[in-house]
């Protein structure tokens, strides 16, 4: 009996201190840990291969913008595919694994693994071509699904892309305009602009067609035998991956060539005129926040542009015998010395 009252008073004592030693540790635990549960998680998939790129820094400028600080009232995880697309999936399932409150996407292949890797949390393309054509979203007005956000897609920029270009060569009759033909149809918005542009100045076009990268030579040896006098490039993802073999090939034709991003400035092209990406990222901040607050992706429309930048690369215009006019280069955002 007294060996039983042992054991029960023994039981409800170690019972008593397990009971006070948890309410110990719940009571110790860090404030700042507790509150860290509740903060909301951003999930960041891109093709990128660091967070220090311009665009990434401008998501960030957005969010402190509108009160966020990151670290305390926001956090963000970033998965990055180091420019390895096909590993953007398997980035896109460990974020959703982490619950993250709302994914941002750069770039079409991200918001497709994001798409694919989950149906209900939202997601806000910081930038993609054409989400309708690529069957992200139903329509740029009502986007319907999970999806959202801004699109770099705007085909009225291929005709301000010729008029500049006949503002900097007034003598320029003819121009071969290349294009990805995979990556739509012979009378994309973007073909139409230019067709119309170039009717309004006099000018004719001829368009070159390429389907993939084993296109690229035999397309630029064609030029030789055609009487442009310039070049243009439409917006596509194969030709911005391999932009670097696009300029290369565009430096031995001689020509003057506008392109639609400047990065094939930056690469040796010798302009470009397109939209300003950092500031796409800027703006999907304020969809994160309304998402925060409530708000369905689906009510939320795809946004296009809003700000554009023309840069100039002077040492390719002076390696190949070319003047810019002062008045073109005065409009120039940047100019490469």
């Amino acid at each position: 009996m007294r060996k039983t009252i042992t054991r029960l008073v023994l039981s409800i004592t170690f019972s008593s201190l397990s009971f006070f030693g948890s309410m110990f540790l719940a009571l110790s635990f860090p404030a700042e840990a507790q509150q860290r549960a509740a903060v909301p998680l951003i999930g960041v998939l891109t093709p990128a291969s660091s967070p220090t790129t311009p665009v990434f820094a401008a998501f960030r400028q957005g969010l402190r913008e509108l009160g966020y600080v990151e670290g305390k009232s926001i956090l963000i995880e970033y998965r990055f595919a180091e420019g390895k697309s096909e590993r953007l999936p398997a980035l896109a399932m460990e974020l959703v694994r982490l619950k993250v409150a709302v994914l941002i996407t750069d770039g079409n292949a991200a918001a497709q693994a994001a798409k694919q890797a989950t149906a209900t949390i939202p997601i806000v393309m910081g930038s993609t071509g054409d989400p309708v054509r690529a069957g992200l979203v139903a329509s740029l007005a009502r986007p319907g699904g999970n999806i959202t956000g801004f699109s770099l897609r705007s085909p009225e920029l291929s005709g301000k892309r010729l008029e500049i270009l006949k503002e900097a060569f007034p003598k320029l009759s003819h121009v071969a305009v290349v294009w990805d033909s995979a990556a739509g149809g012979t009378k994309s918005g973007a073909i139409r602009e230019t067709e119309i542009t170039a009717r309004a100045f006099r000018v004719r076009i001829q368009l070159v067609e390429v389907r993939s990268p084993t296109d690229f030579e035999s397309a630029f040896e064609g030029l030789s035998g055609m009487r442009s006098g310039a070049l243009m490039t439409l917006s596509s993802a194969m030709l911005w991956n391999h932009r670097g073999r696009i300029v290369g090939l565009t430096a031995k034709t001689g020509l003057p060539a506008m392109f639609p991003e400047k990065e094939f400035v930056e690469t040796g092209g010798l302009m470009a005129y397109g939209p300003f990406v950092p500031d796409n990222y800027r703006r999907a901040a304020t969809y994160v926040d309304k998402i925060l607050k409530g708000a369905k992706p689906a009510d939320l429309p795809v946004e296009q542009p809003t700000k554009f930048e023309f840069v100039i690369n002077l040492k390719t215009a002076k390696q190949i015998g070319l003047t810019i006019p002062p008045n073109v280069l005065a409009r120039a955002d940047k100019v490469i010395r």
